[in-house]
């Protein structure tokens, strides 16, 4: 057969047959382009599908995602209040920005002691506003040096920093009462009706905001068993450890005999010491730059424990003389009944169903050394038990153990400023709730302190309202019947939440 005529009988056969023509080459080459333009498709085109097909299916797995999520909120009506009660204060976060006036207090103190510090100045002592001294540890320094970097000192900038500071530890705030279940859904509405947490975030833009964010961040850590890095989100920030510190390391240490979700090792006494040593460092590494030129001014400043307040700032024990407000035997007395609160409540309430405070610790002592011993003898096998008989926290006993100890500091400080509401406010409902008492009377509870740190200037009046009022509630959380603090259910009640009045 002529080569033209092969040629043309092998282009007419269909893509999918063999040309039989073997005789010349000039055949098999024409036959093996012909196939291969029929076999193999345009490289541009298939590339193109291949980008249509990864824009479709992530399409489809954004779309299921989204459906997914709108299924749990219907399904799940507290996470759609949530989100409404996150939206709508987000939205009047904004409005109090553009409308309500900025409140001048310690803003321009905070920017004139971090240009001290920017400046060049290492001696705590120096460093000064318009509303006294610097008093605080280094961590204040380098977050404000930091704001002011990207506000460039205005406020107006700094205010909308603030307001995404309010909404993200709001998120937090409500992260933790969804995963504990203690208030219905309607209480959720309770944690964005303060008129002061507003106006300490957003119009006042205190140093406060970034602590209580920090403690929430810390909570919220704990209660899915992340144990370290709660430790370190508690103790990170100085300002922090002024009203949180009393009740981490117990609870730290309590939770030494609970284990993760997942099954692996919880924190024990040794990763207790270890996280608050590393805390230490951190505090040690930030203020470096003044331990080495000034460390007694540093110290001085920054630690002083005995700095006294002022009477008429205070929100608190108005009704007390002012020479016994400021007198030490006063100051001694309140550490005493902090003490013995504590010790109170760790003894008959958290580690009640051990035995009591002293049964848990000698418990806790004698399994460090059988732990010890089982390590050094038998290092793998020892951690494979350990790790069996590790229990979970519920994490309803974390958050109230958290707050009912951070209230109870608050209970007993001698002085406390109006923006020190922001220390336990987001508490309140949880510890409301945790009483005996019927709902009216704690809405009233709650009206009433809302009432107390809106008053300007406080007064006899308003003071002893407000600590009647913190003595009602701590006394309704200490009535309250302490509940099983374990997720394993060993003491043979049913597994069921108890459902929120």
């Amino acid at each position: 057969m002529p080569v033209s005529a092969a040629v043309l009988l092998s282009t007419a056969r269909p893509c999918t047959s063999v040309p039989k023509a073997r005789g010349r080459a000039a055949d098999c080459k024409t036959a093996q382009a012909s196939r291969s333009r029929c076999l193999t498709p345009p490289m541009p085109r298939q590339a193109s599908a291949a980008r249509s097909a990864s824009a479709s299916a992530g399409l489809k797995a954004a779309e299921t995602k989204y459906t997914s999520f709108i299924q749990i909120a219907i399904k799940n009506p507290k996470l759609s209040f949530a989100i409404v009660v996150l939206l709508a204060d987000a939205v009047l976060v904004s409005l109090i920005i553009a409308y309500v006036p900025y409140t001048k207090i310690d803003w321009d103190a905070y920017m004139s002691q971090v240009s001290g510090f920017l400046g060049g100045e290492r001696d705590y002592s120096m460093l000064k506003g318009d509303t006294g001294p610097l008093v605080y540890p280094a961590g204040f320094l380098y977050i404000y040096s930091a704001i002011q970097y990207v506000t460039g000192g205005e406020v107006y900038p700094a205010q909308i920093l603030f307001g995404i500071l309010y909404i993200v530890n709001l998120g937090m705030v409500l992260l933790i009462y969804l995963k504990t279940d203690v208030l219905p859904w309607w209480a959720l509405c309770l944690l964005s009706l303060s008129k002061r947490l507003h106006s300490i975030f957003v119009l006042r833009l205190f140093n406060d905001c970034f602590a209580t964010t920090l403690f929430h961040a810390a909570l919220v850590s704990f209660l899915y068993q992340k144990w370290h890095l709660a430790q370190w989100g508690c103790l990170s920030e100085d300002e922090c450890s002024s009203f949180c510190t009393s009740v981490v390391t117990p609870l730290a240490e309590e939770t030494s005999n609970s284990g993760s979700n997942h099954g692996k090792q919880a924190m024990d006494v040794f990763g207790v010491v270890s996280a608050g040593a590393g805390a230490a460092i951190v505090q040690i590494l930030l203020g470096l730059p003044f331990l080495i030129s000034h460390p007694v001014a540093y110290f001085s400043r920054a630690f002083n424990l005995g700095r006294v307040f002022v009477h008429f700032w205070s929100v608190n024990f108005k009704f007390v003389p002012e020479p016994v407000f400021i007198s030490k035997g006063f100051a001694l007395s309140l550490l005493a009944v902090h003490l013995l609160l504590l010790g109170a409540f760790a003894h008959y309430k958290w580690c009640r169903h051990e035995g009591g405070l002293f049964s848990f610790l000698h418990f806790k002592l004698a399994q460090m050394k059988l732990k010890f011993c089982i390590l050094s003898s038998f290092p793998l096998r020892g951690l494979e038990e350990h790790n069996i008989n590790t229990r979970v926290l519920k994490t309803e006993h974390i958050a109230t153990t958290m707050f009912v100890g951070n209230f109870v500091g608050v209970v007993c400080a001698r002085s406390l400023h109006y923006q020190f509401y922001s220390w336990y406010f987001y508490s309140l409902p949880y510890l409301l709730w945790r009483t005996p008492f019927p709902t009216w009377f704690r809405l009233i509870l709650f009206v009433a302190v809302e009432l107390c740190w809106n008053i300007f200037p406080s007064n006899v009046y308003s003071s002893t309202l407000l600590l009647g009022a913190h003595l009602v509630i701590l006394g309704g959380v200490w009535m309250a019947p302490p509940e099983y603090p374990y997720a394993d259910n060993t003491n043979g009640k049913p597994a069921n939440k108890k459902k929120t009045r």
